[in-house]
């Protein structure tokens, strides 16, 4: 099984890329979606044992966690010394399932997949980006975000041109869903016919 890992930076467009790979058959596995789950679950009772009063009803209150964690470079560390162990195992599981049932691809949805040393995780790098203009339009839309929050987060990724530079395979969301489907579908295509399958 070739495990796919896709990357990009924030505002490249993709969440929407993964759901193509999704809706092309492949299994993927969304490393937001895996921590919104473990903060109602699993993640709960460490968060709030390492961060008291974030959690409500079981569940972390990502509000109160962001305010006490944001700007505390300190507590980042500590929270995802908890997270990303969770998070890994969990896509762990996911493959171990997937490779089981005999899939020919699977796609690990990384956002950070260079600045977390993820690339060995992986056997093909996919890298969504789009044009600066596109990206801070996209970013710009959401809601309680700023030109310095957009700055800050930026500032903190590999820029573009290098995840480009090591990624696979680029797909360019900038040129609109069409293209980045048939991107999609190229990829998946490429993978499957290289793997005798």
């Amino acid at each position: 099984m070739i495990v796919l890992g896709l990357t990009g930076s924030i505002g490249m467009g993709k969440s929407t890329t993964a759901r193509m790979f999704a809706e092309a058959g492949v299994p993927v596995h969304d490393s937001d979606e895996t921590v919104h789950r473990l903060y109602a679950g699993k993640a709960a009772p460490l968060v709030e044992a390492a961060f008291p009063g974030t959690t409500i009803g079981g569940s972390v209150d990502r509000a109160k966690l962001a305010a006490r964690v944001l700007g505390d470079a300190a507590a980042l560390k500590k929270l995802e010394a908890i997270i990303h162990p969770l998070v890994r195992a969990d896509a762990d599981a996911f493959l171990a399932r997937h490779r089981n049932a005999g899939e020919s691809i699977a796609v690990l949805d990384i956002p950070l997949l260079f600045e977390t040393g993820g690339r060995g995780r992986v056997d093909k790098v996919v890298v969504v980006t789009a044009p600066d203009e596109v990206q801070r339009q996209r970013v710009l839309a959401r809601p309680g975000m700023t030109e310095e929050k957009l700055a800050s987060i930026v500032a903190k990724q590999v820029p573009d041109a290098e995840k480009r530079r090591l990624a696979d395979f680029v797909i360019d969301t900038g040129e609109g869903l069409e293209a980045a489907r048939a991107a999609v579908s190229a990829i998946v295509a490429e993978i499957k016919g290289g793997s005798g399958r």
